[in-house]
């Protein structure tokens, strides 16, 4: 029989199956890259706020927020429009997930097959898992239902998108990732439809991301499509992620497709109103030129000829009427007739007359007198000697006042220099200076030596001012040698006090410098041991927590180590103060007042001291513990090995016992009744073991007491080993049931013992995992060894031995079906159901459809014989097969 699903579903182009296609390709490719990742989690999560926020909701964490199935009913009722069952309001997990099944399940009933995808990976947060159903439910309700002429779904859409696209430049829409990473077919889609809104011209193809950025403010802003994507994911990615393109895509096809009508009605409009308002302007313009052409032809060469003399251009009403052009006329009037004017004059005196008055600018008076510079020449002769005098004398005196001057303003800039200087030097602050400190006044006081010698040329100078006013008979010559002696006996006295000064300095900072190196080798040494006592400390207050003996034996040696090293550290510790008492020694023989404490560190002598008594306290505390933690892990260990005896014991026979079951219940030798009376005797055996259990029960209240949550002494738990009791008493039990189930099932239907030895013997050929169950491919192949075949045949028999869809045929089940075939046959409505299956749940079948599923011998032998359906959904060709199946059992009934 052939599968006419299967076969329909492979010839459907751009429906279901290509939705279906789509959905395992999710499938095949869970490990995402995570710039796609990246993609789909804003895309998908805008796409989901963008239907939740009817409902007054949304989501931030895509993954997060769907986990209770809360929302994510709400958004399939949003999107559907349809109601789903009521949710369940608790907060345990099972609540969780029954919400997100009853999402799942309305999923699936909009023939949607969710591949891989379960309730409990949403409630655990599974990011892949939930971005592969948001992306299922994008497809079947944004994207199949898109069809544009014979194509639908992905290819619908694409097809949509290069139409519209088409008369664009730099647009070529091949895809849903590299046709789109330049944003140009983002803007295009938008201008083809809303031209107003993006100015398409101004783009350039190498400015992707101002294209994207531009496409989706634009969309978000005015078409109330939410932004979805990040122009620099997009941009920065080799290919961008297909799903998160197509999901944008579609929020435009959807965003256009409904008034695209009204709009291209529009635009007609619009764009005959254009015309008309066209050719009005043109023709208003037309006849303002034409009545105006000759006051602006005028108007165009007086500007023109103005330009040309570099003038500024006026219009032609300003001309006739500026007052200086009126002057500049009048005064053209009244010169040109007298630069005409040739009247000859009758005299040369006449024309004289003209002539001196162009000459008199030209008259210049000189009057000299010979007389006059004789006189003055002698005048200037005798006022030369009497001046040569007295600037002789001015010259003299001059040079005295400016050396006395000079002299005096030399003298007041080096005793202001010298000012403290005495005091400065005969100070002893650098005994109570650090070394950097004394340091520091060595280089302050090398520069007062060189700002002295410095000084030197100004004391020289001040001597040589002196001497030549005493050579030039200075009149207060006196004061001025009196004052000159002053500076250079004070001179000298700066000289001693600063050789005196320097020695003291570098003596000191030679004491200072042995000192700071005991310091330096102080902290050097001083820093490890006091980590070391601190570590050392921290350690053995440190809480331990062990499992064996093994782990606390570890400790104790560990801390017997420790104790071996602490006489090597009593002497460091020693050496360590000795350091500091030879500090105190070499500041108490040179008079040095030491400052703060060790420049290097904080670490004291008295601090050392005090950690070390802590943690020569803390080592006896320490032994005591780790004394009595080895005695609790020996008893610990005890409990242990007794557990594990009883344990062992316990173990084996559960499994023995398990194992002899399964045996049992595949032999089965003897009658049924044989068979029940052997697996009571059997119950009761394993019911006389319960003893044993309770005393390894016993065993393990010893062990939970002692806090003990390993045991290496064997593999089994106590939770473990419960399991597998119940695990064989509930087994020996269902064996038991499952017996006397067969004997109400021979007695009932009459089948022999022979028939259920066969069906006994097929059952446990087929359950390869001996698991007393057949799962669905299993109990199919069984079905084809029994002669049954096709999948719709298979899921009708299915439905029949696994109403509850549990993907299992106990035994029970087959041996009831096997019993129900085998005395049963075809009725007319099996028949029906069977010709409904061919045509695909229609009330009618055609021939085609027939030729197609049946043999050609039978096909032609039913469109022979089957009458028109006349049905309110009748088609033509369609044909009646529920009254051709009626018929048909009848006729063979006969």
């Amino acid at each position: 029989m052939v599968d006419y699903h299967a076969a329909n579903n492979q010839s459907t182009v751009g429906g279901a199956q290509t939705y279906m296609e789509q959905e395992n390709d999710w499938d095949r490719d869970l490990l995402l890259d995570p710039a796609w990742e990246k993609q789909q989690r804003k895309t998908f999560t805008a796409w989901c706020n963008s239907h939740l926020r009817k409902a007054g909701t949304q989501i931030e964490n895509i993954e997060e927020d769907f986990r209770d199935g809360l929302k994510l009913m709400l958004l399939l009722e949003v999107i559907s429009g349809e109601r789903l069952p009521k949710p369940e309001r608790g907060k345990m997990r099972v609540h969780k997930i029954n919400n997100v099944n009853k999402a799942l399940d309305f999923i699936a009933s909009k023939g949607v097959k969710l591949v891989s995808i379960g309730a409990e990976e949403i409630v655990d947060g599974n990011a892949k898992m939930t971005l592969g159903m948001i992306w299922t439910i994008i497809l079947r309700f944004a994207i199949q239902d898109i069809s544009v002429e014979e194509t639908s779904a992905k290819e619908g859409l694409l097809l949509w998108c290069q139409r519209k696209t088409a008369p664009y430049k730099n647009v070529n829409v091949q895809n849903f990732h590299i046709s789109w990473k330049d944003g140009l077919a983002f803007n295009a889609l938008i201008h083809r439809h809303r031209p107003d809104l993006i100015d398409y011209d101004s783009l350039r193809k190498d400015d992707p991301v101002t294209n994207l950025n531009n496409a989706f403010e634009v969309a978000e802003k005015h078409l109330d499509i939410p932004k979805m994507l990040d122009a620099e994911d997009i941009v920065g990615t080799l290919r961008p992620d297909e799903k998160a393109i197509m999901t944008y895509v579609s929020c435009f096809y959807h965003a256009f497709s409904g008034a695209q009508k009204a709009e291209t009605a529009a635009n007609r409009i619009c764009k005959v109103l254009a015309v008309n308002q066209e050719n009005e302007q043109m023709m208003e313009d037309y006849e303002k030129l034409a009545s105006d052409v000759s006051i602006e032809t005028c108007h165009l060469l007086l500007a023109r000829q103005t330009l040309e003399k570099g003038g500024r251009p006026v219009r032609l009403s300003c001309f006739h009427h500026c007052p200086l052009c009126l002057q500049l006329l009048e005064w053209i009037r009244r010169t040109i007739p007298w630069l005409e004017n040739r009247t000859q004059e009758k005299t040369v005196n006449d024309m004289q007359v003209k002539q001196e008055d162009f000459r008199d600018y030209r008259l210049t008076l000189a009057v000299c007198s010979q007389d006059i510079n004789k006189a003055w020449h002698n005048l200037e002769g005798a006022e030369k000697g009497y001046e040569e005098w007295i600037l002789s004398e001015i010259r003299r005196l001059e040079r005295l006042e400016h050396l006395a001057v000079k002299f005096h303003q030399k003298c007041a800039i080096h005793e202001s220099w010298t000012d403290g200087k005495e005091a400065m030097l005969t100070q002893k602050d650098y005994e109570t200076c650090t070394l950097s400190e004394v340091k520091a006044l060595l280089r302050k006081h090398e520069a007062f030596e060189s700002d002295l010698a410095a000084h030197q040329d100004r004391v020289e100078q001040i001597a040589a001012i002196a001497q030549e006013l005493n050579e030039l008979d200075y009149y207060d010559a006196a004061s001025v040698n009196a004052r000159c002696q002053k500076i250079c006996d004070q001179w000298d006295v700066l000289g001693a006090l600063t050789h005196k000064r320097k020695e003291s300095l570098e003596r000191t900072e030679k004491q200072l410098e042995s000192i700071d190196e005991l310091y330096l080798e102080y902290a050097k040494r001083a820093a490890p041991f006091n980590n070391w006592m601190e570590g050392a400390m921290e350690d053995l207050q440190d809480m331990f927590i062990v499992h064996n003996i093994e782990e606390i034996q570890g400790l104790i040696t560990a801390h017997e180590q420790f104790k071996s090293t602490l006489p090597e550290a009593n002497k460091e510790r020693e050496a360590i103060q000795s350091i500091q008492s030879e500090v105190q020694k070499i500041a108490q023989s040179n008079g040095i007042k030491l400052s703060s404490g060790n420049p290097y560190t904080s670490i004291t002598p008295e601090s050392i001291n005090s950690k070390w008594e802590q943690a020569m306290a803390m080592v006896p505390l320490r032994d005591n513990a780790l004394q009595e933690e080895l005695n609790k892990q020996n008893s610990n260990d005890t409990l242990r090995a007794t557990f594990a005896t009883q344990a062992n014991t316990v173990g084996a026979y559960i499994q023995a016992k398990m194992e002899e079951i399964g045996r049992i219940s595949i032999e089965m030798n003897g009658t049924l009744e044989d068979q029940l009376t052997n697996l009571k005797e059997y119950q009761k055996s394993i019911i006389s073991y319960t003893p044993e259990i309770n005393k390894l029960e016993g065993y393990h209240q010893h062990i939970q007491e002692a806090l003990i949550f390993d045991n290496q002494y064997t593999s089994y738990t106590m939770e473990h080993l419960r399991v597998g009791w119940e695990q064989l008493l509930t087994t020996i039990a269902r064996t038991i049931n499952e017996v006397e189930n067969q004997i109400l099932t021979r007695d009932a239907k009459g089948i022999s013992q022979e028939q259920l030895y066969e069906y006994r013997a097929s059952f446990n050929h087929f359950d390869k995992d001996h698991s007393g169950a057949l799962m669905a491919e299993e109990f199919k192949a069984c079905l084809i060894s029994l002669g049954y075949d096709g999948e719709a045949e298979f899921n009708r028999i299915m439905g029949i031995v696994d109403p509850n869809g549990s993907g299992a045929v106990t035994f029970q089940a087959f041996i009831d079906f096997m019993s129900t075939e085998t005395t049963d046959r075809d009725t007319a409505d099996q028949v029906i159901a069977s010709f409904k299956i061919l045509a695909a749940d229609k009330n009618y079948i055609t021939a085609d459809e027939l030729r197609r599923e049946l043999p050609p011998d039978q096909a032609e032998y039913c469109i022979a014989r089957m009458a028109p359906y006349t049905g309110p959904d009748a088609v033509p060709g369609a044909l009646d097969y529920m009254s051709f199946s009626t018929a048909l059992y009848g006729e063979s009934d006969l």
